[in-house]
């Protein structure tokens, strides 16, 4: 497997510290609000890249973290705690927040078949822990009080810019544009690592530390929660392109300070979910949720399907259009899929599958090209071979892709089977021959196909003609058939 590292800015051969374990670190919500759609999709392709690592023979510990303390609403260190801002909001405590986002994310993660890590530790659960890397920083001199907090000083690294390329006289304090100075800083980019009560005197959560009653920075949770599942030597750390910088820059600071050596090989950043006015966020538009794509009639593995559909290193853009287009494209799979026959009676074709499976393998070894990973299914459907191994192969790949293509091509196939005999019923039938779209828009082509069966009854052919043009202007073929009407989508 090859993955693109952004720390060298290079696609790698994927080889890990242990053979016998991958040790897999993805960054965690803040639970403080639901997962827009945006958030899901680094986990649905952290998901896809755990899965892809299963398939291919590793065995992998995953560990998460939960955010439900220290993160500001500024990178910066200001602004008040996004999980104060959210109790707020709601008026209820900070804890009682966290429990209900946390599972809400998790029930959304369910609902896109995004596997839970084999460690899921809160934030606040660790304390002690980032105590007692803060209080090695120090003794080593990587770390300083000042103003009643805890500060990382950058000017000791040798490298402080990990993903991108500044000049050091960068480092100054307050030279970047739009940034608070914090006068408590030597260097404009130095990092909080506990805060006391001498700074936002209402947080809500607060420990007693060496430094005084107060609650750790947001950046040290990550470094503290890995270390404690995972231990001194990290394979892959996942999180959202926009955590390069600086939550992952800082994690490496304070980890290989603290460590002595090299902490983490490999990192993996998802690029964003765009909309056509911008970056999504919780604080622009509208806030695209799972349950909101629900409430719009959309299946949740349907955006999973869109996401798959790109490279998680490309930035892609979310549209109803775009997303209606993954309908289409999702509906007609697993009609192809439906149309195989389970039951069919020759044996597996063991050199298909593995023939099959290699081009599987081979697409998500690519840089986990997810894309060419679904092209890999389409392959199958066409390849000369029986029904059952055709069925079984995309069994196998959607133990990766997480689309439940065999499961709903079960449900369409009894579909199928149910209209079938209404034909032959004494009542008019109105049957879906193939094609697919939302209920919605069945709906109302079935009431076109009565409004035009009424007309003929009724000898107003042109109305009736009219109607069977307008649906086919719209991709929707009718066919007479004794007693009723069937119909495919085109579209």
């Amino acid at each position: 497997m090859k993955l693109y590292n952004t720390a060298t800015r290079q696609r790698e051969e994927f080889v890990p510290n242990d053979p016998n374990l991958v040790k897999m670190y993805t960054c965690g919500p803040t639970v403080y609000h639901y997962a827009h759609i945006g958030n899901l999709r680094s986990y649905i392709m952290e998901d896809i890249l755990e899965k892809a690592l299963r398939y291919s023979g590793y065995n992998v510990k995953r560990v998460m973290n939960i955010t439900d303390v220290g993160h500001l609403a500024s990178d910066a260190d200001t602004g008040e705690d996004k999980m104060l801002k959210g109790a707020k909001r709601e008026n209820k405590s900070v804890m009682e927040i966290a429990k209900f986002y946390t599972d809400a994310f998790f029930e959304d993660c369910r609902k896109l078949n995004i596997k839970r890590p084999d460690v899921v530790e809160p934030a606040t659960n660790c304390i002690a822990d980032y105590i007692h890397i803060i209080e090695t920083l120090i003794e080593k001199g990587y770390a300083y009080a000042a103003g009643g907090n805890i500060y990382f000083d950058v000017s000791k690294l040798k490298q402080y810019y990990i993903f991108n390329d500044h000049d050091e006289e960068d480092l100054a304090v307050g030279v970047r544009e739009g940034v608070e100075e914090d006068a408590n800083k030597r260097n404009k980019n130095d990092f909080v690592l506990w805060f006391t009560k001498s700074k936002f005197e209402d947080q809500a959560l607060k420990w007693d530390s060496p430094w005084g009653v107060g609650y750790p920075g947001w950046h040290i949770e990550c470094s503290g929660i890995s270390m404690k599942h995972l231990g001194e030597d990290l394979d892959i750390h996942c999180g959202g392109i926009d955590n390069a910088f600086p939550h992952h820059t800082n994690e490496i600071a304070q980890s290989e300070s603290y460590l002595g050596h090299k902490w983490c090989n490999y990192w993996v950043h998802i690029h964003h979910l765009n909309t056509n006015s911008g970056k999504m966020s919780k604080s622009k538009g509208e806030f695209l949720t799972v349950s909101l794509l629900e409430e719009k009639g959309y299946d949740p593995l349907v955006y999973r399907l869109f996401c798959l559909q790109s490279h998680y290193r490309k930035n892609l853009v979310f549209s109803w259009e775009n997303l209606d287009n993954a309908v289409i494209t999702y509906n007609k799979l697993i009609a192809k899929i439906a149309a195989l026959k389970p039951d069919d009676a020759d044996e597996i074709d063991t050199a298909a599958f593995d023939e099959l499976k290699v081009k599987f393998l081979d697409a998500l070894g690519n840089d986990l090209n997810t894309a060419l990973a679904i092209t890999a299914v389409y392959d199958v459907l066409k390849y000369k071979t029986n029904d059952k191994t055709k069925l079984t192969v995309i069994g196998d790949f959607d133990r990766v892709l997480g689309l439940d293509l065999i499961a709903k091509a079960d449900v369409k196939r009894r579909e199928v089977a149910a209209a079938a005999p209404a034909a032959q019923s004494g009542d008019y039938a109105i049957i879906r021959e193939s094609g697919d779209a939302d209920a919605a828009v069945i709906a109302e082509i079935e009431e076109a196909i009565k409004q035009r069966a009424a007309a003929k009854k009724a000898k107003d052919y042109a109305t009736a003609d009219k109607i069977r043009a307008d649906l086919a202007e719209k991709g929707v073929i009718l066919e007479d058939i004794p007693k009723g009407t069937k119909y495919r989508i085109e579209i």
